[in-house]
């Protein structure tokens, strides 16, 4: 069975091909900004499972129907375009970035140290280039993507294909459902959205941008019930 996850006209994200499913949790640094992930248990799922979108199960992070009875309008609004379409071009003296704000998920990781543009600006110093690089790997939804100058190519975490339902305890909030790995995520009309190798998609039943999250989980103060753990 192929490796993907499916989504499905006003219900859940139909996952298979064996993708290992996880839970992990953002850790902050010494000054609260988020520095890592942790994972934090695998989580029994099988060749194949469901995952609820609508934020309404019981049974979180699995379907359990509720999205009948919630009424939920799952419709997917996100725009079609790949990602070189949607980002911006920063460049810097020994790394640069590219940008599109419109996957953002709100995981915040670009905070750090006075923030990954400012980083980039003064990449010529190789600690605040490693810095930018680590935070833009860190960035869930793959908004943020560091570039090697010297090479044309993205520098990017090598990710085994998973699932990983996240956690936002610095905000107190349960996060996005995270792809990893190069899965393809296909629509409920059949398109396949461009294959990355990390992307996050909505699981609070919120994003005004779906599949994908906007960060409307924190907004909402979405809790699956497992934020502290």
């Amino acid at each position: 069975m192929d490796k993907k996850l499916k989504i499905t006209r006003d219900g859940p994200i139909l996952v298979s091909g064996g993708l290992p499913l996880y839970r992990e949790a953002i850790v902050a640094d010494a000054n609260g900004d988020p520095l890592e992930w942790r994972r934090v248990e695998e989580l029994e799922a099988g060749e194949s499972y469901a995952l609820c979108r609508c934020g309404a199960s019981k049974n979180k992070p699995f379907c359990d129907g509720s999205h009948i009875s919630a009424g939920f309008d799952g419709t997917e609004t996100a725009r079609r375009v790949p990602y070189s379409e949607m980002a911006e071009l920063y460049r810097g003296p020994g790394v640069d970035l590219t940008d599109a704000m419109e996957l953002c998920a709100v995981a915040r990781f670009c905070h750090r140290a006075g923030g990954i543009w400012a980083l980039v600006e003064g990449s010529d110093d190789p600690v605040k280039k490693g810095i930018a690089i680590e935070e833009a790997g860190n960035c869930p939804s793959g908004r943020l993507v560091a570039w090697d100058k010297e090479a044309g190519k993205p520098i990017e975490p090598d990710f085994e294909p998973s699932v990983s339902i996240t956690e936002d305890p610095l905000s107190g909030v349960s996060g996005p459902i995270w792809v990893k790995g190069g899965v393809p995520v296909e629509s409920a009309d059949g398109h396949v959205y461009e294959v990355r190798n990390r992307v996050t998609l909505c699981r609070c039943g919120r994003s005004g941008n779906k599949p994908f999250c906007n960060g409307a989980h924190i907004r909402a103060g979405f809790d699956d019930g497992h934020i502290n753990e």
